[in-house]
């Protein structure tokens, strides 16, 4: 049975999901997180369920990319029950997207998650009367908790064998017969595996995707749009507006039937989210948490990294008493020590505290709050709007950041976005800053390298959006202030770290030993030399950094752990200045977006914006190393 989890937005599928299959996708407290549907293949008892999470849509009109994905799969009737996921702290709008999913005609179960943010809120939901309304099972949830999840899958197997299709709540009665001489008209070949009344709705509504197929019957259309007209002459408005009004109204007389409203329980939390959210003290508020966050990652990170690395260091030192020095079984060796040294003893360290802040911070919803705040800032060089969104993604990955500009209506604001997404310094670049700069200069410098980052993406956001027309300010739902889940938070870290352990590390190991064999064979000396005109001449790094740079394309952070092995040495402060780990940090950050991103750019905006993008990157990464070296060569 596959079983195919739909709501608004924040309303917690992904947490449903997880709870239900394990940790396959990471869920924040944050709308519009998930942008491609996930699945997978859930045992209980003796059956096998597939569950699909399915990106947050509001309609069922397909605006943005990650809402046509969702609805391509809900009417291709893939799905044997559609389970509607509803935020019950905000039914009366979520009814609308129900109203919708009622008229596919599929075995629906409606899933009331956050149940206790309703209570808070004072409102109270009657379970028996909304599942009367629709004649579907109504279920209460708190996904978070792992409350009501067992209920899930028992519910949904009562809607699929007793079919218990959602009864349609119908319009007034001019609409509903516009509907119906929709209905008569449509030909029986046309989408015949979709209901005639959803079509016909969505054909009142003007569907850009339906009109275009039904503009093989001239006729027909031609009688669509005069019935669209009459709506027009009748109600003054437009057929899309009458729909929409109409469904509102509806929503919000089923929310009446269905929920009292008493008197919301004061919280604490109201004026946390009033201190984090107000105009004049939310800017140094935010400033102290990012603050905070990149402190606790540098001092537990160091603590972490500099026993271990002595560890992996006496090793390789003893290495000759077991081996033949400078033999190829030597060099393999090596490289092996040093690829684990670098993972075990300097990336991991500081990701595990980065990790778990990322996933406080998404968990309790500041994200949403600081995105709101920075949209005050970045208004006026266009990195406003739904594009906050995949920045905010991107500083845990840049892939899934890249993936989240599909919400985006407009091709050229996806380009923009995608184009300063893959310079915001994600996980792996993280580990860079911190291993390099914090490790050896200083927390505060590590910090100031975050703050030139921003600098760089808001003037380069100004040139690109300064011939692209004004786009509409931030409209964004703020999710509620919620208390993380221990357990929730733990997962997810190692969700995320388990990412780096599976692909990363192993890839880390792997060109290690690459580089070792290189070395044996003396070919890295040839490498270096093709670079050398950029890495020695104009950025005047050590001529052996060259080759590091190259394995940074398939993973950012395997430019640091090469850079120790070219450098033999994990004290670089010995071997390299201070000037010199700040350019090689600063081109790191900058340069060619690793595979896996330069992978999304290409599914996303295609072959040629995937180069221009690229060619951009390394030119900026140039022109701001070298702009560092001449700057800085000053100052130190």
């Amino acid at each position: 049975m596959k079983i195919a989890f739909i709501g608004q937005p924040n309303a917690g599928k992904s947490t449903i999901f997880n709870g239900l299959a394990g940790y396959k996708t990471v869920t924040a407290n944050f709308p519009g997180q998930t942008v491609h549907y996930t699945v997978s293949k859930v045992k209980v008892g003796n059956e096998t369920f597939e569950i699909v999470d399915l990106p947050g849509i509001y309609s069922l009109t397909a605006i943005d990319m990650a809402e046509l994905e969702s609805r391509k799969y809900i009417l291709s009737g893939q799905a044997d029950v559609v389970i509607n996921v509803i935020d019950a702290s905000t039914l009366s709008r979520s009814l609308e997207l129900t109203l919708q999913l009622a008229e596919l005609q599929v075995p629906m179960v409606i899933c009331l998650n956050m149940i206790d943010e309703a209570r808070r809120k004072g409102v109270e939901i009657s379970q028996e009367k909304l599942s009367q309304i629709f004649g579907v099972p109504v279920i209460e949830t708190v996904a978070n908790k792992g409350i009501g999840l067992d209920k899930i899958f028992s519910s949904a197997k009562q809607a699929y064998y007793e079919k218990l299709i959602p009864k349609i709540q119908f319009f007034h009665k001019d609409i509903e017969e516009k509907i119906e001489e929709i209905e008569k008209i449509i030909p029986y070949e046309f989408l015949k595996n979709i209901p005639r009344r959803y079509i016909a709705i969505k054909l009142l509504e003007g569907d850009k995707e339906l009109f275009e197929i039904i503009g093989k019957y001239p006729e027909i259309l031609k009688k669509i749009n005069d019935l669209r007209e009459e709506i027009k002459t009748t109600h003054g408005r437009h057929a899309d507006t009458v729909i929409s009004s109409e469904r509102h109204a509806l929503a919000m007389n089923l929310f009446e039937d269905v929920a009292k409203v008493g008197e919301p329980l004061k919280s604490f939390r109201e004026k946390v989210d009033d201190l984090l959210t107000n105009k004049y003290l939310g800017y140094p508020l935010l400033f102290l948490i990012l603050f905070g966050i990149f402190f606790i990652v540098f001092e537990v990170g160091k603590i972490i990294e500099e026993p271990l690395t002595e560890i992996f260091n006496s090793l390789i030192k003893r290495l000759p008493e077991f081996v033949q020095e400078n033999s190829l079984l030597f060099f393999i060796f090596k490289g092996l020590l040093e690829g684990f040294s670098g993972g075990l003893g300097v990336a991991i360290p500081y990701l595990i505290p980065f990790f778990i802040g990322l996933t406080i911070l998404e968990d309790i919803g500041y994200l949403p709050r600081m995105a709101f705040l920075m949209d005050t800032v970045m208004h006026r060089i266009g990195l406003h709007g739904k594009s906050i969104l995949p920045f905010v993604i991107s500083y845990g990955c840049n892939v899934p950041g890249v993936m989240a500009t599909r919400i985006l209506e407009s091709p050229r604001d996806r380009f923009i976005t995608a184009t300063l997404s893959v310079l915001i310094p994600c996980a792996a670049r993280t580990t860079v800053i911190f291993g390099l700069i914090g490790a050896y200069i200083g927390g505060f410098a590590a910090a100031g390298l975050y703050l030139f980052n921003m600098f760089v993406i808001m003037i380069l956001g100004a040139i690109l959006t300064k011939f692209i027309p004004e786009t509409a300010g931030l409209i964004m739902e703020i999710p509620p202030l919620r208390i993380p889940a221990i357990k929730n938070v733990f997962m997810k870290t190692w969700l995320r770290l388990k990412d780096f352990m599976v692909v990363a590390w192993p890839l880390l190991i792997i060109s290690s030993i690459i580089l070792s064999f290189l070395e044996y064979l003396e070919l890295d000396l040839i490498l270096n030399k093709i670079f050398s005109p950029v890495v020695s001449w104009l950025l005047g790094l050590p001529e052996q950094t060259g080759i590091t740079l190259l394995f940074g394309i398939l993973r950012k952070e395997l430019s640091m752990i090469m850079l120790f092995q070219a450098m033999h040495t994990t004290q670089l402060n010995t071997v390299m200045s201070n000037l010199q780990l700040i350019v090689y940090t600063i081109f790191t950050i900058f340069y060619i977006p690793c595979v896996g991103t330069m992978g999304a750019l290409l599914k996303e905006l295609g072959f040629k914006r995937m180069i221009l993008i690229t060619i951009l990157t390394i030119a900026l990464a140039l022109i701001l190393a070298l702009t560092s070296r001449i700057a800085l060569s000053i100052i130190i």
